[in-house]
């Protein structure tokens, strides 16, 4: 594949006609950015990765504050990228648009669903890389494709103007290739409300790290051990008493529930043909009830509050970004089900409970990234950027 086509495939075919140039100096400036297919750029339809939602919206009539904050702050938007359709999937597999190159790991999957966010990143032809997260959606392209990436606490990067999917789980997120635009990207985009505190111990998430394969738990295990000098102190610990795969299958029932509130009507009155995968999860969304709902809501309050008294401030949780490393690009049927449950039992802890987590690159497997999460306290973003700041001479990263 050459440099353009790696090049061309992040990118949707509605992309924006020429950069849209940011202030002349800033903390941002001189650095380029790419806003997944769902933030409001003025004069374009954020198309939510299906053609016929792309048909039937009109262009935004402004750009959204998030992509805003960029620009004032000196960054240059340079594309729309390519995300799952929907954003109903962590494959980074498009139907319609195709699926975007993870330039670190060739054949593989980037990552969904801001696969296209996290391909230009790890290609290099971006700076930073706005995404989203519901289920894993910054996380798993951000260790997929060898790059930093944050899913904020939820509510501390402006949704106005970015399409909802599930909008008490959805957060804007964003990517970085080296940790110091993470970090000054992340303090352009977070709002105020930070809750400072040193990180003075770190919990090793054991049923985390009982999902993920034996060669990415022993690479992250090693590292974790190579890192100690950087870290507080660390204990093992289990999240879930009542085990991982019940905690997936709350967030399935509420993510399902609220899909299908956001994108129903749309679905019911167009028909829109959706690719394999997203269409049998739409389809399921449709059947889900509000009791069904309320039941699974309740559940995660008790899941989040008993998160909380573990992730207080100073407190960090360690675990795998991601159960494996990138599958390959022609993963289907059972195998792309199995992958994507063990992904979701990972993912959905941060997710159910509202928090920040930080995916790091941490070395590879196979010859393919991996990524190292921390999760911190609400309002622990910039301690997990510091931090990620921190570590990376013992990632061999700099910048």
């Amino acid at each position: 594949m050459t440099e353009g086509q790696v090049y061309r495939s992040a990118f949707v075919p509605h992309d924006i006609a020429a950069p849209v140039v940011g202030a002349a100096s800033g903390p941002l400036a001189g650095l380029t950015a790419v806003v997944k297919d769902m933030y409001d750029i003025e004069g374009y339809v954020a198309g939510c990765g299906n053609p016929t939602w792309l048909e039937t919206h009109k262009p935004a009539a402004k750009t959204c504050p998030t992509v805003m904050n960029l620009l004032d702050a000196g960054a240059t938007i340079v594309g729309k990228t390519i995300c799952d359709e929907f954003f109903y999937s962590v494959s980074g597999a498009n139907a319609h648009y195709g699926t975007p190159v993870n330039a670190r790991a060739p054949g593989r999957l980037p990552g969904g669903s801001s696969s296209g966010s996290a391909s230009a990143v790890g290609a290099n032809i971006a700076d930073i890389a706005l995404g989203s997260d519901t289920g894993g959606s910054v996380r798993v392209p951000a260790a997929f494709n060898g790059i930093y990436g944050l899913r904020p606490t939820h509510g501390r990067i402006s949704g106005q103007g970015v399409q909802d999917m599930a909008p008490s789980l959805d957060v804007p997120g964003f990517f970085a290739a080296t940790p110091g635009v993470f970090r000054k990207a992340g303090h352009v985009l977070l709002d105020e409300r930070r809750v400072p505190a040193n990180i003075e111990r770190v919990i090793i998430v054991e049923d985390a790290f009982l999902e993920a394969g034996d060669g990415v738990s022993d690479l992250l295990r090693t590292l974790l051990e190579f890192m100690s000098d950087g870290l507080p102190a660390m204990a093992h610990g289990k999240i879930a008493p009542e085990g991982l795969e019940t905690w997936r299958e709350t967030f399935r029932i509420v993510q399902a529930y609220e899909v299908w509130q956001t994108f129903g009507d749309f679905v019911i009155k167009y028909n829109p043909e959706i690719g394999p995968g997203v269409s049998e999860r739409m389809a399921f969304s449709s059947t889900v009830s509000k009791a069904q709902y309320d039941a699974a809501s309740a559940a995660r309050r008790q899941m989040r509050e008993h998160v909380l008294q573990i992730a207080v401030p100073g407190t960090i949780l360690a675990l795998p970004s991601a159960p494996c490393i990138a599958p390959k690009v022609d993963i289907a049927g059972e195998e792309a089900d199995r992958f994507r449950a063990h992904v979701l039992r990972l993912t959905c802890i941060a997710s159910l409970t509202g928090l920040p987590q930080v995916s790091i690159p941490a070395g590879t497997v196979e010859g393919c990234p991996v990524g190292l999460s921390f999760i911190g306290w609400p309002g622990a973003d910039e301690a997990l950027l510091d931090l990620a700041y921190s570590l990376s001479p013992h990632l061999g990263m700099s910048g």
